[in-house]
């Protein structure tokens, strides 16, 4: 069995038993029932529950069921598939419930190990639960606990890019690709809800010690034929923390909504 957790503690390599992980040094970390292990230090916590929250998890779980965003996932497997070398090493860092994770673990040839990394103790549970081909661990993509160029591909879907760390865990020609909005992601529901509705910011594509490589669109609209799945696609972005009470109102009165979704995947290759 491959090893890849680095113990929070000490920085050694953590063991994996049937029930804990432990370190040369005997520091040692118990399995959640699901089989994640939380490797989240007290000290890299910034809030008593880090991360997105129960609500927003579920919401997203929930919308992402529904097949809504799947053009994303099918296109996102399809770079990492073309790209991972024979017995590589997939991290998923930022994974939340593990919709994409799963996937991707599933394309992956026999001999490809598959790890996701999230902050969220209950995305990372719901992740765990639905997907045993992966090993989750509860952890900040600022401190992977993984250790150094081990990692063939490195995937980020909408989650915090850390330079530093995604350069120190992936291989020399390891792959980094990354989810992000395209300008016009769900143009209309913000037109719906918000007084000034506003593009998305695409950003520099540019990253140092990187190599830019290609950038893929993936584009398709939606029909939301439920007020739940409207409330649950509002609820699982960050519009939910920044809206307005009457413009929270309007969300509220939507019974239907065709809506733009707009992604860009951006593949980069770290230089050797």
């Amino acid at each position: 069995m491959r090893e890849m957790f680095l113990c929070p503690v000490c920085g050694e390599m953590l063991t994996e038993s049937e029930k804990l992980y432990r370190c040369a040094k005997n520091h040692s970390f118990d399995k959640a029932r699901s089989g994640y292990v939380n490797l989240l230090p007290v000290k890299q916590k910034h809030a008593k529950l880090p991360g997105d929250n129960p609500e927003m998890v579920r919401a997203r779980r929930d919308f992402l069921n529904q097949g809504y965003y799947q053009h994303l996932q099918e296109t996102l497997c399809e770079a990492v598939k073309n790209r991972m070398p024979s017995g590589g090493v997939l991290l998923d860092a930022g994974c939340g419930e593990g919709y994409y994770t799963k996937k991707m673990a599933d394309i992956l040839p026999e001999d490809c190990t598959c790890i996701g990394i999230d902050i969220s103790k209950t995305a990372t549970d719901l992740a765990s639960r639905a997907d045993k081909k992966t090993k989750y661990a509860v952890g900040s993509v600022f401190h992977l606990p993984v250790g150094e160029k081990q990692v063939s591909v490195l995937v980020s879907v909408f989650a915090p890019y850390c330079h530093a760390e995604f350069l120190r865990v992936l291989k020399a020609g390891g792959f980094l690709i990354m989810a992000i909005p395209a300008e016009k992601h769900l143009w209309e529901l913000k037109t719906a809800v918000y007084d000034k509705p506003y593009e998305n910011q695409v950003r520099d594509y540019e990253l140092e010690n990187f190599v830019f490589q290609q950038k893929i669109t993936t584009e398709k609209e939606i029909f939301l034929s439920r007020p739940e799945d409207i409330k649950n696609l509002f609820q699982m972005t960050p519009y939910a923390y920044r809206t307005s009470p009457h413009e929270k109102e309007r969300l509220e009165k939507l019974e239907t909504l065709s809506v733009r979704t707009a992604f860009e995947i951006l593949i980069y290759q770290k230089e050797a």
